[in-house]
């Protein structure tokens, strides 16, 4: 790290992402892998991730937005990307000057794309999207005989594949995910009833891809997984996968409080003896929440220590009790030091809610630095 650099900082390493990728590429066997990078590859570095990604062979990827997958064509990434969500009209242009597979959730939107393609005289790749369960986007199972019809009759488009979501596969009750995964199949049945091939089948989230080896089908979408973090409980007994991002700061002042001076906004932790308290240059504008307030801790020289008082926008008090730290100690958030380990994980349940939250919350004013 150069003199002038940012004292809080994440560090993304691109070996343990491949080395994730391989793992579940083993655990899937036959199934083809379209890794999720969506949201700046879950705060990972969109073209670094990608690019990554495609150096090592994945066949194709996946995104949320049509901007997400032009920003990744403007990066030089070749590999088939489909975007997930709906194509907006005015959007559909795009698609087809950058090749980007659009995901078709209702008939109106499959004729959209095909008159779309039509007028510019060439062959739109469509996912069909069915909906088992999620009630988000995508055409109801029961009706989707009407646009798989509807699919047939166009004439500028190649229907590559059929998916559906899971809405609760990380559930530790799979009941739900396993009718969603029968509801899907059985709509499925429509290419057999007409003896035509079935385009390729996908619906394996990470937590799927884990907990419901029969839903890895023809592809899998991993996300969470390959980024090294657990979607279920008991994940590391089925496949071995590594935090791929961690996170650090150091310590910018030390000072002495005395017993009974309380820190920070609003006054919500007070010391009953006099202890010594460090500040940290990050605080929520950086992604480190406000929910982490008097919860979360961190590790300073391998020893765990409390966040006391409120997370500010900008800094955030540590106590270190009677121990010992100096300005520019490094200090961790997210990793490991020594024999203690913080992970996405912990900071998802101090601040009540879930580990993509989390990742995908560390702003771009958190430099990443980009391990090969």
């Amino acid at each position: 790290m150069n003199d002038s650099s940012r004292p809080t900082w994440c560090d993304i390493d691109l070996a343990a992402l491949e080395r994730n990728y391989r793992a579940i590429e083993h655990l899937v066997g036959a199934s083809k892998m379209m890794p999720v990078i969506k949201a700046d590859a879950y705060g990972h570095g969109l073209i670094q991730v990608a690019s990554r990604l495609e150096d090592i062979g994945a066949p194709r990827l996946a995104v949320a937005y049509v901007e997400e997958g032009l920003a990744l064509r403007a990066g030089g990434i070749t590999v088939p990307i489909q975007v997930l969500g709906g194509a907006v009209a005015r959007q559909i242009p795009l698609f087809l000057e950058q090749e980007l597979t659009f995901t078709a959730p209702s008939v109106d939107k499959l004729l959209q794309i095909d008159e779309a393609a039509k007028a510019a005289k060439t062959t739109a790749k469509v996912h069909l999207k069915i909906d088992t369960g999620m009630e988000r986007i995508g055409v109801h199972h029961y009706n989707a005989d009407t646009l798989f019809d509807t699919a047939l009759r166009c004439t500028s488009l190649e229907i590559e594949g059929v998916f559906s979501h899971f809405a609760s596969a990380d559930d530790n009750d799979l009941r739900s995910a396993r009718l969603q995964l029968e509801r899907f199949l059985e709509a499925l049945k429509f290419y057999d009833d007409h003896n035509l091939p079935t385009p390729t089948r996908h619906m394996a989230n990470s937590a799927a891809i884990v907990a419901l080896p029969e839903a890895h089908l023809d592809l899998v979408r991993p996300g969470l997984l390959l980024y090294g973090v657990e979607p279920i409980e008991q994940t590391s007994h089925i496949v071995t996968v590594e935090p791929v991002l961690s996170w650090r700061s150091e310590v910018i002042y030390f000072k002495v409080v005395e017993a009974g001076n309380s820190i920070g906004y609003g006054g919500t932790w007070t010391p009953e003896n006099s202890t010594r308290i460090v500040t940290l240059p990050v605080g929520y504008a950086d992604g480190y929440r406000r929910g982490l307030s008097n919860r979360a801790q961190v590790l300073i020289n391998g020893n765990r220590h409390n966040v006391v008082g409120r997370v500010c926008m900008d800094q955030t008090m540590i106590d270190i009790g009677a121990t010992s730290a100096y300005n520019g100690d490094q200090v961790v958030l997210v990793g490991s030091d020594g024999i203690n380990n913080i992970t996405i994980r912990d900071l998802a349940q101090w601040s009540d809610t879930i580990p993509y939250e989390i990742l995908t919350s560390i702003t771009a004013r958190v430099p990443r630095r980009w391990q090969p």
